[in-house]
């Protein structure tokens, strides 16, 4: 009767050198095709890892690009809180695999960035797929998949990249009252506390409830901190009072509903779209089509930048929205246009 192996075809060839060394190397047998033996080298652990590979009809990642794609994709992603990061990356991932991944980190160049990103309809959405494949790419240096450079270092100034515009959407307090209008109290919380301190959503979700007046802000995205006295505000003092007296809630979140958990992100993204959508129904049928069309292209984040608006000047802005550099709020948040007083 046959030996049974746990891995089929895998032979071992001891060989012994005249002062007693030995040494190991293991192959893939073939003999049955024909053909001449598979190396799979010396190392017992990276030979197994091939022969799973050749005997099981796995594809071959070792040495290509795909490998570090699974490998980011396994420890990294997973990590990052905000399911919009996640899907956008993720998203580029589906587009990269099929282009690069069976490639080899030498054969990946410039022109073939260039070339992709050209060939691409979605112009703005390939300059997202090019930032992932650099996170990637930057990972795999950090972790021994290659030595080699990001074949784009250093190109940042050239305009190697798609053009794109900043989306220009600017939130009036007509649309602002039109949504929470339709909003449940939840919704109206969200919106209250994003638009007073221009808190991203995820932040929104998270915050922790202050023991006193000021609430403490880690921006999940930066890291960066700030904190906020309530007392100052028109919305949020109101919003603090019934949050407290909240007793069904069983967690430290500022942000609340009737139910025990944390409010979700996609419990908030579904109470937006209902809002939203009542609210261009609404103006529809009051015959106001600017405004439903205005409304109809709203999106949740766009509180951010409704409180960019509210803050009194640029700099102020800035500082709401913890950016270091007042292009970046006024390329992407501050759509307000600044009042510019006569010299004479």
């Amino acid at each position: 009767m046959p030996k049974i192996t746990k891995y089929p075809r895998l032979r071992t060839l001891v060989r012994k050198g005249a002062n007693g060394q030995r040494w190991v190397y293991y192959y893939y047998d073939m003999r049955h095709e024909g053909k001449a033996d598979i190396s799979l080298g010396k190392d017992h652990a990276a030979a197994l890892a091939k022969w799973d590979e050749i005997h099981n009809k796995r594809p071959l990642t070792k040495g290509t690009i795909e490998e570090a794609f699974k490998d980011w994709e396994s420890k990294i992603l997973p990590s990052y809180d905000n399911p919009d990061t996640r899907k956008m990356y993720a998203k580029g991932l589906r587009w990269l695999r099929p282009v690069f991944g069976k490639s080899t980190w030498a054969a990946v160049k410039l022109p073939h960035l260039i070339r992709y990103l050209k060939g691409r309809k979605g112009k703005t959405q390939a300059n997202r797929e090019m930032s992932t494949f650099q996170v990637v790419w930057s990972y795999a240096r950090m972790h021994g998949f290659t030595e080699l450079p990001w074949p784009a270092a250093g190109m940042e100034r050239s305009g190697w990249k798609n053009k794109e515009s900043a989306r220009r959407v600017t939130v009036t307090d007509e649309m602002f009252d039109a949504v929470y209008a339709q909003a449940d109290q939840v919704l109206k919380d969200a919106m209250d506390l994003s638009s007073a301190t221009s808190m991203r959503i995820t932040d929104v979700r998270t915050v922790p409830l202050p023991h006193g007046d000021i609430l403490h802000l880690e921006a999940s995205k930066t890291g960066k901190e700030a904190d906020f006295d309530v007392s100052l505000s028109d919305v949020l003092p109101e919003l603090l009072r019934r949050r407290r007296a909240n007793k069904k809630a069983e967690h430290l979140m500022l942000l609340a509903g009737p139910f025990r958990r944390p409010v979700s992100y996609k419990q908030l993204n579904k109470r937006f779209a209902e809002a939203r959508a009542a609210a261009v129904a609404k103006a529809t049928a009051q015959g106001n089509h600017v405004l439903a069309a205005a409304l109809a292209n709203m999106i949740q984040r766009d509180c951010r930048k409704y409180a960019a608006n509210l803050a009194p000047d640029l700099g102020e802005a800035m500082k709401l929205l913890q950016h270091s550099d007042e292009n970046t709020t006024r390329r992407h948040y501050r759509s307000k246009v600044e009042t510019i007083r006569p010299v004479r």
